[in-house]
């Protein structure tokens, strides 16, 4: 008889698997890459056809993997994208990075999860290890996953696999890629957990085995309530200082000197990209569950929910203080993105930001090299269009606000024309000579 195990483990450590990639986002397309690069045959799926048109034309849409990898991909034969999910049938290996957003009432929702797992179980065959990547509540892998993959009648372990595996990303950052970023593996049980380990170690610098997907599922959760917990502190000690007129950067500063005990974070506008706006509020929901209260993390996120709102009565105030009105003022948003030098817009403070002010001025605009204009998401559209900013453009606003504090910006000359500066990010205290009056958000 067949042996499905031995034969999977022999096609992985022949480089002969193909991966397949469920959701070719900013973590599923770095993913497939670092196992294309590793020599394995690689298929990614989507729901997006313009996503799939795009890579098998070898064109980039993201820049977060980097310059011509949809061309590399392509050019290699070892590659192909589809929007046909009958073919899960083909990879020796499927890895589910799909979205895992909330509710309106900020409860997990596993919709894409779920959807994804049904057509994966349609096409299920003996010698399949399937891993789930994305971001979700401990226990989602076995009381979720488990259950409607073996709905097709196979059984785990003797035909098919199941681990969890939580995406690390980093974008923006030069040098972290999925390749050199430590990897936790969960196995379900011990037969599935070599067979990931193997497959993850092909392609990975580093793999780190864990004894089950509830402990790599609550890892990486643990991981962003940390930073959650702790980006709220510091705007929460922001506008403390500021109560107190004291800078909190030059607090931070001091603070930072201290070689042990004390971990860096920043103040800003507020929460961004798709983990740490969402991810505590899974574990949160979790343990409400299990009878807990996760008391901590839910007053993080209230702290951090809170502060696109205080960007925006600042400013109101501002304008006020200088005499402006600012239910005739222009007002200029600098940056969309949620952190520096990347193009992505998820969950970004800024969109809150832009929403508070159309309600209290009369013309918005926003600036981003990264991210020439707004396109439909979980929440609407904004509808507009960056633009470009010069000494007459800048000039011609009652208050540029500083969202998102990119180096592309030319800083001294927004220090030099701009009529006010809202600055959420304290970039403006690090330049010299600076014209244009500056209030702290």
């Amino acid at each position: 008889m067949p042996d499905p195990r031995a034969d999977l483990l022999q096609r992985i450590n022949a480089r002969e698997a193909i991966v397949g990639v469920v959701g070719l986002g900013y973590v599923g397309l770095p993913l497939l890459r670092a196992f294309h690069n590793a020599g394995f045959p690689t298929l990614g799926f989507d729901i997006d056809p313009q996503k799939i048109q795009a890579l098998n034309a070898g064109r980039d849409y993201l820049k977060h993997p980097g310059p011509g990898l949809a061309r590399a991909l392509l050019d290699s034969g070892r590659f192909q994208a589809t929007d046909d999910f009958a073919r899960l049938a083909e990879p020796d290996a499927i890895l589910v990075c799909v979205p895992t957003p909330l509710t309106e009432s900020r409860e997990p929702d596993l919709s894409y999860v779920e959807q994804t797992i049904d057509r994966i179980s349609a096409t299920l065959r003996p010698g399949q290890i399937v891993v789930l990547e994305s971001t979700t509540y401990p226990g989602t892998t076995r009381d979720v996953v488990l259950p409607r993959l073996a709905a097709c009648g196979l059984t785990l372990n003797d035909q098919f696999f199941l681990a969890y595996s939580p995406e690390r990303e980093d974008p923006g950052t030069p040098g972290r890629t999925a390749q050199n970023l430590p990897k936790l593996v969960g196995g379900l049980d011990e037969p599935s957990g070599e067979l990931a380990i193997a497959l993850y170690a092909a392609a990975v610098d580093t793999v780190v085995p864990v004894r089950t997907p509830e402990v790599a599922e609550a890892a990486k959760l643990l991981e962003n309530v940390y930073r959650s917990v702790n980006i709220a502190l510091v705007n929460e000690m922001k506008v403390v200082l500021d109560s107190l007129g004291i800078d909190a950067w030059e607090v931070i500063d001091a603070a930072a000197t201290k070689p042990f005990g004390f971990a860096r974070f920043d103040p800003g506008p507020g929460m961004g990209g798709h983990c740490i706006p969402i991810d505590p509020y899974y574990l949160a929901w979790r343990a409400k569950q299990a009878g807990a209260d996760a008391r901590f993390i839910a007053l993080a996120g209230e702290v951090n929910n809170a502060m696109p709102a205080r960007v925006v009565a600042k400013t109101i105030d501002a304008l006020r203080a200088r005499a402006a009105d600012p239910a005739s003022a222009r007002v200029l948003v600098l940056g969309l993105a949620y952190k520096k030098n990347i193009d992505d817009v998820r969950e970004s403070p800024s969109f809150e930001i832009i929403r508070l002010l159309r309600d209290h001025a009369a013309h918005i605009d926003y600036a981003d090299p990264h991210v020439p204009s707004t396109h439909p998401g979980r929440r609407g559209d904004l509808g507009m269009t960056a633009v470009e900013i010069a000494p007459e453009s800048l000039a011609s606003y009652d208050a540029v606000v500083v969202a998102t504090d990119h180096d592309a910006f030319d800083w001294p000359m927004i220090g030099a024309h701009s009529r006010l500066v809202i600055d959420a990010r304290g970039r403006m205290r690090t330049l010299d000579n600076v014209v244009a009056p500056v209030v702290p958000a």
